[in-house]
């Protein structure tokens, strides 16, 4: 059995959480005003590919909300600032900033676990969502290198 100060911190764990949900809902809708703004050869290009990760944006905004319900909490319906860049390359780095914040606020998230079975899963999901948002930023920056 884990002590006290290796189970999960609940109400930290909610606050962390909804930081990050704040953020994750940028992230849905500013790869779908990307996806939809880019014109020219770019959006030929891109466009289908971006979709698809603000899709997925939007799977993760569901298990960030299903997590944080399951720890008593209420999720929040804030949005983080949205923006509009004209130019391909700038849209493109105004979505690596986004993202990148995003995920420091998902890693955030993982500081309030312990070493109890939800503690683990919670770190598991972060890690999982990081990881996928590490990718397309990944991808993001190859495009306009």
């Amino acid at each position: 059995m884990p002590k006290d100060e290796e189970k999960l911190d609940e109400a930290k764990a909610v606050k962390r959480l909804n930081a990050a949900l704040e953020l994750q809902y940028r992230s849905a809708l500013q790869y779908s005003i990307v996806a939809s703004s880019l014109s020219g050869i770019e959006a030929q290009a891109l466009g289908e590919k971006l979709t698809a990760f603000g899709d997925a944006e939007l799977a993760d905004v569901r298990r960030l909300i299903e997590k944080i319900v399951s720890f008593g909490g209420k999720p929040t319906t804030e949005v983080a600032e949205l923006s509009y860049a004209g130019g391909v390359k700038s849209a493109i780095r105004s979505l690596v900033k986004g993202e990148e914040a995003a995920v420091e606020a998902l890693q955030e998230a993982i500081e309030p676990t312990g070493r109890d079975g939800r503690s683990e899963a919670l770190e598991h999901l972060m890690e999982h969502l990081i990881l996928r948002k590490q990718q397309q930023v990944d991808f993001l920056n190859r495009a306009i290198s």
